[in-house]
């Protein structure tokens, strides 16, 4: 997959998007949709489309992740190919680049079986230039892609309140609004195919940043004998309230319901956020950005997959720091 990436960058094609807007595809709202990935967030995000009707075709990986939505008489086929024959509206949930692209230009990928016409929407965090590539390929088969990947968590997935930042066509926006609004409170375009994901990759920078900063101040103010509730409490009160103080607090025992309360379980793994930075990475390296402490965050998220924490949610940096007497 990796060097079929580099072979598409090394291709000059013009970028002109002369699709047609299907507009019936919108009005046909109850049509089968096909959804590929059912992990922490496409699991919650699938129950959503079928809450507001919508049958499904759905396939991933790990044929247990299907095992309930089969039993709840939806459509589970062996492979991305089989998808896109059944469905012309697929969204992709995918962790990284690489599945992405198996998903769409694999052996049974999506692209083996795509009807013109399709919209294809890619929902995972992955390199702009990934998204691009992507809708070059998708474009020669004469269907539609956009990347609206996603902000809000688990929590935001399960009760459909997540926030899409979509980049493609803008003539395609609605078609795709409609289905990204029942798994979302806000779908916002931000223009062309990778805009998307430039959004998300600095809302995912900053949040790193935020997530630590949370940590030190927490575990600073906890061994200067403060008691976290009440700590948690005054900082949300004050100028150094963020998400992930008054949210999605890192401290277990200060918040239910956010893995912090659960030995750091479900949520947002370390691993995909270290792998978000490094996205970051590489897009600040590419435009001469200076990220001086999204590049400290991803070092600290690297360090912390290599400790052990690779499989906790991102807030057990939190853990990681306390244990870290170098820091």
């Amino acid at each position: 997959a990796g060097s079929r990436l580099r072979d598409w960058s090394r291709r000059q094609r013009p970028a002109a998007y002369s699709l047609a807007a299907v507009c019936s595809r919108s009005m046909a709202s109850k049509t089968p949709v096909g959804f590929i990935g059912l992990g922490n967030m496409g699991n919650p995000m699938a129950k959503n489309l079928m809450k507001h009707g919508y049958p499904l075709i759905i396939y991933d990986v790990f044929p247990d992740a299907c095992k309930e939505f089969q039993d709840a008489g939806e459509q589970v086929v062996s492979s991305p190919a089989d998808v896109a024959e059944k469905a012309d509206r697929i969204i992709t949930m995918l962790p990284t680049s690489i599945n992405a692209i198996e998903a769409y230009s694999g052996a049974n990928g999506i692209l083996k079986k795509v009807k013109k016409g399709s919209l294809l929407i890619d929902s995972s965090t992955i390199d702009p230039a990934v998204s691009k590539e992507l809708a070059k390929e998708v474009e020669k088969m004469g269907a539609v892609f956009m990347d609206a990947p996603v902000s809000g968590g688990v929590g935001a997935a399960r009760s459909g309140n997540l926030t899409f930042m979509v980049g493609g066509v803008e003539d395609e926006f609605a078609a795709a609004q409609e289905l990204l609004g029942c798994m979302g409170s806000n779908v916002v375009y931000c223009g062309a195919v990778g805009t998307g994901q430039a959004a998300k990759i600095c809302n995912n920078m900053l949040l790193a940043i935020s997530m630590i900063g949370t940590a030190e101040a927490m575990n600073l103010g906890i061994r200067l004998g403060l008691d976290p509730k009440l700590l948690a409490k005054i900082l949300n009160m004050s100028s150094g309230r963020c998400w992930s103080s008054d949210t999605y607090n890192p401290v277990p025992g200060v918040m239910d319901g956010v893995p912090s309360a659960n030995n750091y379980q479900g949520g947002f793994g370390a691993t995909l956020m270290a792998k978000d930075l490094g996205l970051a990475q590489d897009s600040a390296t590419s435009t001469k950005s200076p990220i001086l402490l999204g590049s400290q965050a991803h070092q600290i998220y690297r360090m912390m997959c290599a400790k052990g924490y690779s499989k906790k949610d991102f807030s057990a940096v939190f853990q990681f720091l306390r244990e870290e007497e170098s820091f």
